[in-house]
């Protein structure tokens, strides 16, 4: 049975920062705790798990923990408070875990979050260990191994949650299709970064499959789902995501090339050295002039991006005028997501948390 909050006060106003703020800290409760259990029950008093029991309930707390919330915000366009639904949200910051784990270990990022990749963590314990082979190659595998537990975990959370079968039989649908997308839209990026750059239609296609859908549209859709919301708040649901979830890639893409590494977590520039094809990139390149498109054609032909390169890089995006257009676009798609909360369709403690919650997406730093 869903449990709900006696007497619950709904949020609304200046109230709503609040209380999402105190959302996330809820839900990192609950996945820190599930985690550490899962990790003392499958590792405790075997060698291999001496450092995971440390490393990896430290590696999810660190999240933003923006799915889940998404989740539960969809739970609550329908439902009243239930910590039941509140578990089953934060099931989702463990889907997250397993596709940072390996996407880190394709993309050789050596940071995450501010601290080294678990691909670096365990590299560096093999090291420390004293043991042969490549540490490296250890570390790539063991990150990859605890991508998977990551996403077993997350299933079986949200399988035992503690909502009805009844209830969570309406989410397992959104569910499995929030996992494949990630899956597709990571090898449609793997394939973008593998070639030249691609159009900007085309890159748009991977960053809303990969990110776009996966971040905001399909975690409110899975909690709507769990509280049996209707199609009208269905629909405007997606409408929403789906803007939403374009300005959020938008943001963390400008962050890439533009942010600051304490707010980001990463080297400055780290997306321009890693080559990646994104949105600020492929712009500058719709964007640049005869003189431009030639500066970056010999900029793609480096064997390596350094701190020169960066500079370039930054140098030549704002001139074709990429970052400026950029910023514009996510304004824009922040302003419909706004305009697509209508009062007639959802709750107001919902309408506001997603207003502060499109808000928060569009504008972190950059």
């Amino acid at each position: 049975m869903t449990s709900t909050v006696a007497a619950e006060v709904v949020p609304s106003g200046e109230e709503t920062a609040t209380w999402l703020d105190a959302l996330r800290e809820r839900c990192l409760a609950e996945a820190h705790g599930f985690v550490e259990a899962r990790s003392i029950e499958n590792f405790a008093g075997h060698t291999e798990g001496e450092l995971a029991r440390t490393v990896i309930p430290q590696f999810v707390a660190s999240g933003k923990f923006l799915r889940p919330t998404f989740a539960y915000v969809g739970w609550r366009c329908g439902r009243p408070e239930s910590e039941d639904a509140l578990r089953a949200a934060s099931s989702l910051e463990l889907l997250h875990c397993f596709a940072l784990a390996q996407d880190d270990v394709m993309d050789g990022s050596p940071l995450r979050r501010g601290r080294p990749s678990l691909h670096t963590r365990f590299a560096r314990w093999h090291t420390e260990q004293g043991w042969g082979g490549s540490a490296d190659r250890f570390g790539e595998s063991a990150a990859t191994l605890f991508g998977d537990l990551f996403l077993v975990w997350s299933e079986r959370m949200l399988r035992e949650c503690g909502l009805d079968a009844t209830t969570l039989a309406r989410c397992w649908p959104r569910y499995d299709r929030m996992r494949a997308e990630l899956a597709v839209g990571q090898l449609a990026d793997l394939v973008n970064d593998a070639r030249s750059l691609p159009s900007w239609e085309a890159l748009l296609d991977v960053l809303r499959r990969k990110s776009g859908n996966y971040t905001v549209r399909r975690p409110l859709e899975f909690g709507a789902a769990l509280a049996a919301c209707g199609p009208d708040v269905l629909t405007a649901l997606a409408e929403y995501g789906g803007l939403v979830g374009e300005a959020f890639q938008f943001t963390d893409d400008l962050l890439g090339v533009f942010g600051d590494p304490l707010v980001t977590g990463k080297p400055a520039g780290q997306d321009l050295r890693d080559r990646k094809a994104s949105s600020v990139v492929v712009l500058a390149a719709e964007m640049a002039d005869r003189r431009q498109r030639a500066e970056i054609a010999e900029l793609l032909a480096l064997t390596t991006v350094d701190d020169d390169a960066v500079a370039r890089w930054r140098a030549l995006i704002s001139a074709a005028g990429a970052r400026e257009r950029l910023s514009e676009l996510i304004r824009e798609r922040a302003e419909k997501a706004q305009a697509a909360l209508d009062p007639t369709v959802f709750p107001r403690h919902a309408a506001d948390a997603l207003a502060v919650l499109a808000t928060r997406c569009a504008e972190r730093d950059r």
